[in-house]
């Protein structure tokens, strides 16, 4: 997946869980704990796209020109 297939991605997931704080601030009662299970789990697909997305940008540990130096 490209960088900015990611991004897009991490956009969209980013305002799905706006979209549920939202609604869990004027949510009746019977609804609170499915919203709560529903922000929980787009939280965590939040941060895993996050974490996907910073090693994506990362340089690689070592490259193989650095390798060649210790010939």
């Amino acid at each position: 997946m490209s960088i900015k297939a990611i991004a897009t991605e991490l956009y969209r997931s980013q305002q799905r869980v706006h979209q549920l704080q939202d609604q869990l601030e004027n949510a009746p009662l019977k609804e609170i704990d499915n919203l709560r299970f529903e922000l929980k789990c787009a939280k965590a697909e939040c941060d895993q796209l996050r974490r996907i997305m910073d090693a994506k940008k990362e340089p690689p540990a070592f490259s193989l020109s650095s390798l060649r130096k210790y010939r």
